[in-house]
């Protein structure tokens, strides 16, 4: 099976326990949502993204949790490692990537300065992709860069022998049809965007990279697998009050809260300067879990 074709359906982007109290990174914990998303079916799996926290974990700890997750995955599903916005740091994970046995490099645009030309961004991914080991996988997610990957960036960089696909969290719609129709068919897209899962497969995505996964991977899962389209359109409706909860508290805090509440961790503690969802915002989140669970 080519590395395309693996990463069809539904990966998650694992969230990264921590220890209550200390705020260490809790490896058992981290083991459990695996454990919890490969029993699900879940297709593949995304630690050191952006529910995973990456900006809050210092280098070793990201090395740590790459480790810690390809160890427990044991070559069941492909691991994509990441996310980095600087082309050493980039290099620098996917070659211990590599060197671990992860799959895929996972990188996003540069944050904070973005590009005074959109041919910075594609710059930037071709000189991260001539020096992975590991196939990039983009990852655009503009809420957080400040900026979109543009559509002739994307397909351009679909040109090049090591950049297989793109993670798109844009919300975008419109976006993603483009991209699905400017790229060849062996590149990848996923849809990063829960609300918005059922009409990008409709329309020809590859699959998802969903937050929500972490929390009920069996029901994405069944979401991505379903030929019902009345099925497919009754279970994004329940994505919907959950999705929008985590919207509101933070994708992070809102899934470790959904996590503890299904008795996955223990712990909901995430890393300033995120805050845990607070005691009046849970019932939302609850209701929201409950509501995917009956599916």
């Amino acid at each position: 099976m080519s590395l395309q074709h693996a990463l069809e359906g539904i990966t998650t982007p694992l969230v990264t326990p921590f220890e209550p109290g200390t705020n260490e990174i809790d490896e058992a914990g981290l083991e459990a949502v695996v454990g919890h998303c490969l029993d699900g079916g879940i297709d593949g799996l995304f630690p050191c993204g952006t529910t995973g926290e990456f900006t809050s974990l210092e280098p070793a700890e990201r090395r740590r949790v790459h480790e810690v997750v390809v160890d427990r995955v044991d070559g069941e599903v492909p691991v994509l490692i990441g996310a980095a916005t600087t082309v050493g740091e980039a290099v620098d994970y996917a070659e211990h990537g590599a060197a671990i046995g992860a799959d895929v490099a996972v990188v996003t645009e540069p944050y904070f300065h973005g590009p005074n030309d959109p041919d910075g961004n594609r710059q930037f991914f071709e000189r991260v992709a001539d020096r992975s080991p590991l196939p990039v996988l983009l990852y655009n997610i503009p809420p957080c860069t400040g900026g979109s990957i543009a559509v002739e960036t994307v397909a351009a960089l679909a040109r090049h022998e090591n950049v297989i696909g793109i993670k798109d969290s844009s919300g975008d719609l419109a976006s993603l049809l483009s991209i699905l129709r400017e790229t060849p068919e062996a590149f990848v897209v996923l849809q990063g965007y829960d609300a918005l899962l059922v009409p990008a497969l409709r329309m020809g995505a590859d699959g998802g990279l969903n937050a929500g996964s972490n929390v009920a991977p069996a029901v994405y899962r069944e979401l991505y697998e379903t030929a019902d389209e009345d099925r497919g359109a009754a279970i994004q409706d329940a994505i919907a009050p959950y999705f929008d909860a985590c919207d509101e508290y933070g994708f992070a805090p809102a899934t470790k809260a959904a996590l503890a509440y299904r008795d996955v961790l223990e712990s909901d503690a995430v890393r300033p300067p995120l805050v845990a969802v607070p005691e009046d915002g849970r019932e939302a989140i609850e209701t929201g879990v409950d509501a995917l669970l009956e599916w």
